[in-house]
């Protein structure tokens, strides 16, 4: 036996009326009311998913929201997180700051700048600029109008010498403007730069200046007219007629080690440290310089750790937000959520990690009284100051090797505590690496071993220098801002991480939801059709009815007449 919703059975009655007139009495039906109200019942199915939709697209929402705050929480831990400190690195331990004095009648700023770079060694040096690197410069006579045709054909030579040189064509249109530009057409080429002075309102005159310090600028006549020779730059025998600047080298000394260059921009002295030699320095004087870590940018890094890590865990406390009567709020979309939780709990682990001997306090960090971490500035900076080394170690992954013969070039925020590293050494020298038997853990080239790309060791690298064969045990510590960056990475990672997993299922249930919403409502829409079809045959059949009622009316009406 079929059954009726009350919502139908309403709707049915509501559908239906009747009138009465004398005796007769006349039923009719709202057919498009009662079909509506058929199909809604087929399809109120719908209405039901489409909430689950609703609920699942909020939690995707806000597992996203918490997915975009965990990836700037690990990228704004990743330097803290990397211990080692070279030229190359990102490590935030490697900045450095330079101080600059002098001594003596100097003043260190005019003398020197300084640029420098990460993890450039430590120290205090001492610099005496006797000479700074000039450029070969040299000067025509002057002509009383620069844009005059010079009446000159001729071809001239021009480079630095021992450089390489490019032929300069002149014809007897071209002025002095155009003699400059042609030259400098090929100032790529030949490393000369061509200009033009004022000398006063009737006098110009053609400078040669050499882009490089320390070389002479060189020239020969190729054919026709001696160009040079003519506008003054050279004399009859080829020598310059008027050298404004000499050419020289800059002489210096960096800790009393007498040095010469062929440039003021010094690089290839102190490893990542470029000098900028500005002006000799009068006897007796030296610039005073003293590298040490930058410890100021250590805790701006610090500090924005500590802001994108309370933005972290705000985020999670609003949603577990409860209503007076003890219920989850309906904007805590994730409340009870157990992937959440389970990130939060371990990064409260991670914070308390005692690495060293050391903890969070000795950082400054603390928790108020609402849970959200804090940054004391002055203990950090007497901590930095007092063991900078055990800082590193108690927030960053620090790896080390049992020998000396293999140096720690890179390691990663979670490497293993401990491992055994097998390397061979065959007689031409090759190296293999192996891990427990499993040589497909590293790849070698030369004498440098990088781990694979998809296991615990991807992202660390060493080089080895034995000429022998040797097993060599690496351990590696994670400090507090490793592991969190580790647990935030993972946990955020858009392809692998847990709540893209969360995500992802989410999704593919709104898609099975949405295609089950789509067959309902197809399947409303075929019933609707029938009724239609159906309550049509239903309304000429009471039609048929009615006009034989109201034959048989008149004809019984008639009788009585």
């Amino acid at each position: 036996m079929a059954t009726v919703s009350s919502s139908t059975s309403i709707a049915a009655s509501a559908a239906l009326s009747t009138t009465t007139s004398g005796t007769k009495t006349t039923t009719s039906v709202d057919w498009d009311a009662l079909i509506e109200a058929q199909a809604a019942a087929k399809a109120e199915a719908a209405t039901t998913i489409q909430t689950s939709i609703t609920a699942n697209e909020a939690k995707i929402s806000a597992y996203q929201s918490l997915q975009t705050l965990l990836s700037t929480l690990a990228t704004d831990t990743a330097s803290l997180s990397k211990s080692i400190v070279n030229s190359l690195s990102s490590s935030a331990y490697g900045a450095r700051a330079a101080t600059i004095s002098s001594t003596g009648d100097v003043n260190a700023s005019s003398a020197v700048s300084m640029a420098i770079s990460n993890g450039a060694a430590t120290g205090d040096h001492t610099l005496t600029v006797t000479q700074i690197a000039t450029a070969h410069k040299v000067i025509g006579t002057s002509v009383a109008d620069k844009t005059a045709d010079m009446n000159l054909t001729g071809t001239f030579s021009i480079g630095l010498e021992g450089g390489t040189s490019a032929d300069i064509s002149i014809t007897s249109s071209m002025s002095l403007e155009d003699i400059v530009d042609a030259i400098n057409a090929q100032a790529e080429t030949t490393n000369v730069q061509a200009s033009i002075i004022q000398i006063s309102s009737s006098q110009y005159a053609m400078i040669l200046t050499a882009s490089e310090d320390n070389a002479d600028i060189s020239t020969s006549v190729v054919s026709g007219d001696d160009v040079l020779n003519t506008l003054g730059v050279t004399e009859s025998s080829g020598a310059f007629t008027d050298v404004l600047q000499t050419s020289q080298p800059a002489i210096f000394s960096v800790d009393g080690i007498s040095l010469t260059r062929d440039t003021n921009d010094i690089t290839d002295v102190l490893s990542g440290i470029t000098f900028s030699l500005l002006q000799s320095t009068p006897t007796g004087s030296t610039v005073n310089i003293s590298i040490d870590v930058d410890t100021s940018s250590i805790q701006t890094v610090l500090e924005q750790f500590v802001t994108s890590y309370n933005a972290v865990r705000d985020y999670v406390t609003t949603q577990q937000t409860l209503t007076s009567d003890g219920t989850a709020d309906s904007s805590s979309v994730l409340f009870g959520d157990g992937t959440m939780r389970n990130i939060m709990t371990q990064m409260e682990q991670a914070l308390n990690s005692i690495i060293g001997g050391l903890s969070m306090s000795d950082l400054g960090l603390s928790f108020s009284e609402t849970n959200d971490l804090v940054l004391d500035t002055s203990t950090l900076a007497t901590t930095l100051t007092d063991d900078f080394d055990a800082v590193i170690a108690l927030l960053a992954t620090k790896t080390t090797a049992s020998s000396s013969a293999l140096t720690v070039v890179n390691t990663n925020s979670s490497p293993p505590s401990s491992f055994a590293m097998d390397i061979a050494v065959d007689s031409s020298g090759a190296l293999s690496v192996s891990v427990g038997g499993d040589s497909s853990l590293f790849a070698v080239s030369g004498n440098t071993i990088v781990g694979a790309a998809g296991t615990a060791y991807s992202g660390m690298a060493f080089t080895y220098t034995g000429s022998s064969s040797a097993s060599i045990t690496v351990t590696s510590t994670s400090g507090i801002a490793a592991q969190i960056n580790a647990i935030a990475s993972a946990a955020s990672n858009g392809s692998t991480g847990s709540l893209q997993d969360l995500i992802t299922s989410l999704q593919s249930q709104d898609d099975r939801m949405q295609q089950q919403i789509d067959d309902i409502n197809a399947r409303a829409a075929v019933y609707r059709a029938m009724l239609v079809t159906q309550y049509a045959k239903y309304q000429s059949a009471i039609s048929s009815a009615n006009s034989t009622l109201d034959y048989l009316s008149a004809l019984l009406n008639a009788s009585s007449d």
